[in-house]
């Protein structure tokens, strides 16, 4: 028993240990296979006595191959290198390892693995747990040869294999949990077989490797795993601050050949061909899956290209007002626009018109007011109770900002509808190159640049906020600003505001 005071034979013991619980993962599925043929009474007795069973066995083949294994008398020589009985059992074993490791990497990394198959097929019970012990027979090979490659006392050899079987018969599920769940843990150990196999090769040549380095070697690969698997769940750990949705919505347009909605998100996606989806259709998916993600200001009408009328102007120019806007909807003043007496349909002004001469503040609908922090989603309730009626956005001062219909909804989903006295908002005027409106919505501009990050930011939503942001002051008409690859030149102001830019791409430009 010198061995309990030497360090390096418990680093082979606690290594071994390891080893001989994840060589006997595949045993613990094909158990679970076969125990799956009784009825769910005796599958965990069925378990238990095969594995006890199969104990004992693997016992005696492990105490047989280690007297094999002292047999130093050589028998024949070949080219040189004489043979004992320990030679044959070390080289026949280390052979073996490599044979099994390299077809276990082979189908670990190919993807195939083991097939369970389907079927259920009856069996009785001890039909069952002598298949469990001819398996475990099978499946024993390795880690005997395993253990007698790794350590040189039979006693050590003897309690690692009683200590992984009883950690398998007493988390046999949470075990293969494990491992199923850690593909790189049994990659990383086949490798240490690899290296097993080749050491017990060598000493079966006559060329002695010792342990030694064998433990450090795979004590620092475990050490480089721990790191490894701390950083995936780190990783997962920050992934999962984000919100369920917004990861959801990531998957789906990297499944339509898509980017990917945050720059930040790691979570790997199959790659499907840009071809797969038109680019129509990855555009309407992306607005419907950020839809949520986004504010009321970015699809709102804003107050200064509202159309409105003046419930104290005359009848020949509040008929002109009305016939010269396309909408069914207007808003109805008094003198200002901050003086909202309510809203009214286009027919019904009109009809007022040439029934009295003027328009009846009694026939109008009282104004829908929300507020600028809305979600979307509560907004479209408020449109679908408004029965298509116009909804007014205001601060928290009660300043209206803009309006929002339900074609504002639609366009941020499927783009620009513009009206009749509107132009689209984004225009191509020739292969890279753009004529876009100053209030056109970021998320639509990053759609036609296909920009890789996002250009919304906070406090501003549609182009000319971003532009004013990156200039921190009013432009004056020529200024550019060049951002991942295009120029944003300002060709047009109304007052105090950027009405229109020209985009080019840099290579274009």
């Amino acid at each position: 028993m010198e061995w309990l005071a030497d360090p390096t034979a418990w680093a082979g013991l606690l290594t071994l240990i390891v080893l001989e619980i994840v060589l006997g993962i595949d045993n613990l599925v094909f158990i679970a296979i076969l125990a799956d043929k009784l009825p769910p009474s005796q599958r965990d007795r069925a378990r238990i006595i095969g594995l006890s069973l199969a104990l004992v066995m693997r016992l005696a083949l492990l105490a047989a191959i280690s007297w094999l294994a002292t047999l130093t008398t050589p028998l024949f020589s070949v080219a040189g290198f004489s043979f004992s009985g320990r030679d044959l059992i070390l080289l026949v074993g280390g052979l073996f390892l490599l044979f099994k490791a390299t077809l276990e990497l082979h189908e670990r990394l190919e993807g195939s693995g083991h097939d369970s198959g389907n079927r259920k097929v009856e069996a009785g019970f001890w039909l069952v747990v002598t298949q469990i012990v001819l398996l475990d027979a099978v499946f024993s090979l390795d880690s005997v040869i395993t253990a007698v490659g790794m350590v040189d006392e039979l006693a050590i050899m003897m309690i690692a294999v009683i200590v992984a079987m009883a950690i398998m018969l007493l988390a046999s599920k949470p075990l293969t949990r494990f491992v199923n769940a850690h593909p790189t843990v049994v990659v990383l150990c086949l490798s240490f077989l690899l290296m097993i196999g080749l050491s017990l090769v060598s000493d079966g040549l006559g060329f002695h490797i010792p342990k030694g380095y064998l433990y450090a070697a795979i004590g620092f690969s475990i050490l480089i795993e721990a790191f490894n698997q701390t950083a995936r769940r780190n990783a997962i750990r920050h992934a999962a601050r984000r919100p369920l949705r917004a990861r959801t919505a990531d998957a789906i347009l990297a499944l339509l050949g898509g980017r990917r909605t945050s720059p930040g998100s790691d979570e790997a996606s199959p790659a499907v061909p840009p071809s797969a989806f038109a680019e129509e259709e990855r555009h309407m998916v992306s607005g419907v899956l950020t839809l949520a993600d986004r504010s009321v200001r970015s699809i709102m009408t804003p107050r200064s290209e509202i159309s409105w009328v003046d419930l104290t102007a005359g009848a020949h120019e509040l008929r002109a007002r009305i016939l010269d806007t396309p909408h069914s909807y207007l808003p109805v003043c008094r003198r200002h626009f901050d003086d909202i007496a309510g809203v009214a349909r286009a027919k019904d002004l009109l009809a007022d018109l040439l029934e009295t001469g003027s328009i009846d503040a009694s026939h109008l609908r009282a104004p829908i007011y929300v507020h600028e922090s809305i979600p979307i989603l509560d907004l479209m309730d408020v449109l679908r109770d408004s029965r298509g009626q116009l909804v007014l956005v205001t601060d928290e001062y009660g300043a209206v900002l803009g309006l929002v219909t339900p074609v504002d909804v639609l366009e941020a989903i499927a783009g620009d509808f513009p009206d009749e006295d509107e132009a689209p908002s984004i225009q191509l005027l020739a292969p890279g190159q753009w004529r876009m409106s100053g209030s056109a919505d970021l998320r639509h501009v990053e759609q036609a640049l296909d920009l890789s990050s996002g250009l919304a930011g906070t406090g501003y939503t549609s182009l000319a906020g971003f532009l004013l942001t990156r200039f921190a002051e009013l432009p004056p008409v020529g200024a550019w600003l060049d951002h991942e690859g295009y120029r944003f030149t300002v060709s047009e102001l109304d007052d105090n505001r950027i009405s229109m830019v020209e985009v080019a791409r840099l290579g274009d430009a």
